[in-house]
C-alpha cells in the first residue's frame, strides 16, 4: 500500500530535495491533490523566499547552529517558524503541535522535545523578535530581506538602497498569477463568463487582450480548465515577446528554447492556426513537455524538435522568436529557488550563451523578416548589453519601434526595447526588443 504523506511531510522532503540538490523537484508535490498540494507548495516556496531571515532565528534560538543542524530536523524547523510567523489561519498552538509531531515521526522523542523547545521559546518573544543587526551593510540587507549578497550589491548599486527594499519585498511576497485565455479553444467572452459565474475573482489587464489576473490557482485547476486547453498560466510580461513578433496567419515561424511551450501556444493562436510553427528545445526532458502543450491546446500548425541551435542549420523563415536561457531575475517572487542557484559567476556563462544563441537565430531570418530576443531577466548585463553588442556585429538588423504593440510604462526612451521589473509594474521581470533584417 503506498504511504500516504501530509502537506507537511511533503515540504519536508521538497526542502531536503533541495538541500541536497540545489534545485527544487515539482514531482515531490505533484503526489498531493488540492488543498494539499497548494498548501505544500507555500511551505516551500514561501521559507525559500524567507530562508536567509528563518535561519537568522534559528541561529538566535538553537543552541545548535545552522549549519551543524540535521537538514531534515531543520527544515522541519523552517515550516515551525514559518507556520508561526507568516502561515495566516494557523493557530500557534497548531504550528507548534504540527511541527512537534512530525519531529518525533522523523526524527525520534528527542527531536520532538528540542523542536517544541525552540519553538516556544520563539512563540514567548514573539512580539520583540531580534532583528538582523550585522556590522555589514549588505549581509544585514541579505538576510532581512532573504536575498544572496552579490544580488543585493549589484542591485542597491543599480537602484539605490529605497529601490532595491522594494523590489526585494515584492520577491518576498505571494504573487498573483496571470491566465491567458487560449482563442484555439474558447474565446475571450466566453471565459470571461466561465470566471464570473465560478465566483473567481479576477482582474482583466488593460495591457494586452485575453489576459485575466488571479490571485490563486486553486479553484481553477478544480474546474480543469487547464487539462481542457481553455487558459493556460502565462505572466503578462510573458506575452510581450509573442506579441511584438506579431506572427501572421500562414507565415513560417520558429521559437527557440521553447520549453515548456506556452509562447509557442500563444503565437498559433495569434497566427489563428494557420502557417507553421517549429518549436526548438535542446533538453530532451522538455521535448515531451512541449509536444504535451501543444497537443492538449489544439495548437495544430506546431511541429517539435530536439536540437542544439547553434550546432545545427535551419532554413530561413518570416520570423524568429528567441526566449533566451538567463539567470531570471525577474522572476524571483513565482521562483525563489533561483536567488539560491545563482551566482555572480554566472553572468557570464548566460551573456556568452546568449551572444551564442542570437548568433545563430539571426542566421535563421530570411530578408525583411523579424528576430525577438526576450529574457526573464532585470539584468542589463543579459539585457540591452546583449542587444547592443549584437548590433556591433549585425549592421543588417536594426531595432523596431514598439509603441504599437505595448504600453508606454514598460518601453524605453526611444521606445524600442520593453523591460518590466516586478515592484513597479506588478509583474514578473521581462525584457525584449523587436529586430528586423534589412538585407
Amino acid at each position: 500500500m503506498e504511504q500516504t504523506f501530509t502537506a507537511r511531510q511533503t515540504s519536508v522532503n521538497a526542502l531536503n530535495y533541495f538541500e541536497e540538490h540545489r534545485r527544487t523537484n515539482p514531482g515531490i508535490l505533484d503526489k498531493l491533490d488540492g488543498q494539499d498540494r497548494q498548501q505544500a507548495n507555500e511551505y516551500v516556496q514561501g521559507i525559500l523566499r524567507k530562508k536567509s531571515y528563518l535561519d537568522f532565528l534559528i541561529s538566535r534560538f538553537s543552541a545548535v547552529t545552522v549549519e551543524d543542524m540535521n537538514p531534515q530536523f531543520k527544515n522541519i524547523l523552517r515550516i515551525g517558524l514559518y507556520d508561526l510567523l507568516f502561515m495566516d489561519g494557523t493557530p500557534d498552538y497548531a504550528a507548534i503541535n504540527e511541527a512537534v509531531d512530525l519531529a518525533k515521526l522523523m526524527g525520534g522523542s528527542r527531536s520532538g522535545d528540542l523542536m517544541n523547545a525552540i519553538l516556544r521559546r520563539v512563540q514567548r518573544e514573539m512580539p520583540n523578535l531580534p532583528k538582523p543587526d550585522f556590522e555589514d551593510r549588505t549581509k544585514l540587507i541579505a538576510t532581512t530581506f532573504s536575498h544572496p549578497e552579490w544580488l543585493v550589491e549589484r542591485w542597491v548599486k543599480r537602484f539605490g538602497e529605497r529601490e532595491a527594499f522594494q523590489l526585494m519585498q515584492y520577491n518576498n511576497h505571494r504573487p498573483g498569477y496571470y491566465l491567458r485565455v487560449n482563442g484555439l479553444k474558447t474565446n475571450d467572452k466566453n471565459f470571461h463568463l466561465r470566471l464570473s459565474k465560478s465566483g473567481i475573482a479576477f482582474e482583466e489587464s488593460d495591457w494586452l487582450p485575453g489576459f485575466y489576473r488571479v490571485e490563486t490557482l486553486q479553484k481553477i485547476r478544480s474546474k480543469n480548465w487547464f487539462q481542457k486547453g481553455f487558459c493556460q498560466v502565462q505572466d503578462i510580461a510573458a506575452g510581450f515577446a509573442p506579441t511584438i513578433l506579431d506572427p501572421k496567419p500562414g507565415e513560417t515561424v520558429y521559437d527557440l528554447c521553447a520549453a515548456p511551450g506556452t509562447k509557442t501556444i500563444f503565437m498559433a493562436d495569434l497566427m489563428k492556426n494557420q502557417g507553421s510553427i517549429l518549436a526548438v528545445d535542446i533538453a530532451a526532458d522538455r521535448i515531451g513537455a512541449i509536444a504535451e502543450n501543444v497537443t492538449n491546446y489544439g495548437a495544430n500548425i506546431v511541429k517539435v524538435q530536439r536540437a542544439d541551435i547553434i550546432k545545427e542549420r535551419f532554413k530561413l523563415v518570416d520570423a524568429v522568436l528567441l526566449d533566451a536561457p538567463c539567470s531570471g531575475t525577474g522572476v524571483l517572487a513565482k521562483r525563489a529557488d533561483l536567488r539560491w542557484r545563482r551566482f555572480e559567476k554566472d553572468l557570464k556563462e548566460f551573456t556568452d550563451q546568449q551572444d551564442e544563441l542570437l548568433d545563430a537565430a539571426a542566421n535563421m531570418v530570411k530578408r525583411g523578416g523579424r528576430l525577438v530576443y526576450s529574457t526573464c531577466s532585470i539584468e542589463p548585463d543579459e539585457n540591452i548589453e546583449r542587444i547592443n553588442h549584437f548590433l556591433k556585429s549585425y549592421d543588417n538588423f536594426e531595432l523596431e519601434n514598439l509603441e504599437d504593440y505595448l504600453p508606454e510604462e514598460v518601453l524605453s526612451k526611444d521606445r524600442k526595447s520593453y523591460q518590466t521589473l516586478p515592484h513597479i509594474h506588478k509583474c514578473d521581470g521581462h525584457f525584449g526588443v523587436l529586430l528586423h533584417r534589412k538585407v
